[in-house]
């Protein structure tokens, strides 16, 4: 009996790879094993090699393996390309039906159970991945009832019958691996979980849950790998609490309508990868100068220019701390787990909000789409706190002046209002402006507004330091 171990299935794009992965995880997620999926897919819809690797465990983890104890391959190249993660003991599952062969040196054992054939005979080939998760559980020692609850949830819409066949595909799968081994099947039983139910969740799933508990309530933004799950979940959830989401032509309009979201007062996010970033800088000056709070989520994917769309790589922190012409206080937060993704993006609308400046939650391709099991989020440790903004504050008549918006304070925090509060009317410009926010050119007053801006920083490192 073994307390953890290494899963992946692979095989073309569009096959179905995915979704057997997911269905093999939540299974076992619903026992109170943790896990952490991490899924290598091409820029494509279908065609080219795809897999999804888990790794479960009776104790909590927070990060995928490099080797493997079982592949399943629904072709060769899954094995050829995947072979040399296998340890000594592993196991590969394939297709009978491409007649698969272990390349010279491999250290594993290999079963070739018919997934095409046995889902065939079940009325379609498209279920061949559940006769996988079944040969899967085989070697698990795990029961194919084991698997009914999700099966049940996934197809239950479809009819009876066809959870039925979708089990049926599960268990001739078990039972063609047993039978084949003779007894003598390699097991990788895992040790007894605690049944505990817990979440089982993406990063961007978690950053999305965290922007709605922190008070988000509208979110423009361009779909791009790897961000997009933010935009899609926010589309379904959002309306439920009053918000919205629009999808803009481009990045530039997505930050610029982010920008007059959160001018307006509502918490205001929006979500890209690096080239939606470049796209970005501009903005992020302007909500820099005229310190209007700004939540922006930065996936990172590889670069430069388009890249590798669908592909791991930490480059763009840089660009994120120094990005954009001219100099203004900026925060960057890069959680490393998904629970920690779901707590930092709602902690970032209350630093924009009291440090009125950019806020960026960095990211990246594998934490953004990895998956991770979660523990139950304590909503009680979120406050939202909203800086030198009082929405009920009366305002004392200004005799005709402007409000001073941009007034220079000790801390470099000066008293925020919105459109439509009585006497606090001010200019918003890009251009560098005086304390009521009419532009200026006057060289006192530049340094004087520059050194406001920045002694920001300082007054967040005070504050976070104690």
């Amino acid at each position: 009996m073994i307390n953890q171990l290494s899963w992946k299935v692979g095989g073309q794009q569009g096959e179905g790879i995915e979704s057997t992965g997911e269905i093999f995880a939540i299974a076992l997620n619903r026992q109170g094993y943790y896990l952490y999926g991490y899924r290598h897919f091409s820029s494509r819809i279908k065609g080219g090699h795809t897999n999804n690797k888990i790794r479960v465990s009776a104790k909590a983890i927070n990060s995928i393996s490099d080797d493997l104890d079982i592949l399943v391959a629904f072709d060769q190249e899954t094995i050829d390309v995947n072979i040399h993660e296998l340890r000594e003991g592993g196991v590969v599952i394939a297709d009978s039906k491409f007649n698969p062969k272990l390349p010279e040196g491999a250290k594993g054992t290999m079963y070739a159970v018919p997934f095409t054939d046995i889902a065939s005979e079940l009325g379609t080939t498209l279920m061949k991945n559940m006769v996988a998760v079944g040969a899967s559980s085989a070697v698990l020692g795990l029961a194919p009832e084991a698997y009914r609850e999700v099966v049940e949830e996934i197809f239950s819409r479809k009819g009876s019958s066809v959870v039925e066949k979708n089990m049926e595909a599960i268990k001739r799968g078990s039972e063609y691996l047993n039978e084949q081994a003779g007894g003598q099947i390699q097991s990788f039983e895992l040790e007894k979980a605690d049944g505990k139910k817990r979440m089982f969740m993406i990063g961007n799933h978690a950053i999305a849950l965290g922007a709605l508990a922190g008070g988000a309530r509208f979110m423009p933004a361009y779909p791009i790998t790897p961000a997009s799950e933010i935009m899609e979940y926010l589309t379904k959830k959002l309306p439920e609490f009053g918000g919205a989401v629009i999808q803009t032509e481009d990045e530039i309009s997505a930050c610029t309508m982010a920008i007059g979201g959160n001018y307006a007062g509502v918490r205001t996010l929006t979500a890209s990868a690096g080239p939606g970033l470049s796209l970005m800088m501009e903005a992020i000056g302007l909500a820099g100068i005229t310190e209007i709070p700004l939540v922006i989520v930065n996936t990172q994917r590889g670069g430069p220019s388009t890249g590798l769309p669908t592909k791991q790589e930490q480059s763009d922190l840089m660009a994120m701390i120094y990005g954009t012409h001219g100099e203004i206080p900026k925060v960057v937060i890069a959680p490393s787990t998904v629970e920690e993704a779901f707590y930092d993006s709602a902690e970032a609308f209350n630093i924009a909000e009291e440090y009125q400046c950019p806020v960026i939650i960095l990211t990246d391709l594998a934490l953004s789409l990895g998956k991770q099991t979660v523990e139950p989020l304590d909503h009680n440790r979120l406050q939202i706190r909203r800086g030198k903004l009082d929405l009920n504050a009366e305002l004392p008549d200004l005799n005709g002046e402007y409000f001073k918006r941009y007034e220079v304070t000790e801390d470099g925090l000066s008293p925020r209002v919105v459109p439509g509060m009585k006497n606090g009317i001010h200019h918003v410009t890009g251009v560098e402006h005086n304390e009521q926010g009419k532009p200026s050119e006057d060289p006192t007053n530049r340094i004087n507004q520059m050194n406001k801006r920045l002694t920001k920083l300082n007054t967040l490192h005070e504050t976070f330091s104690n």
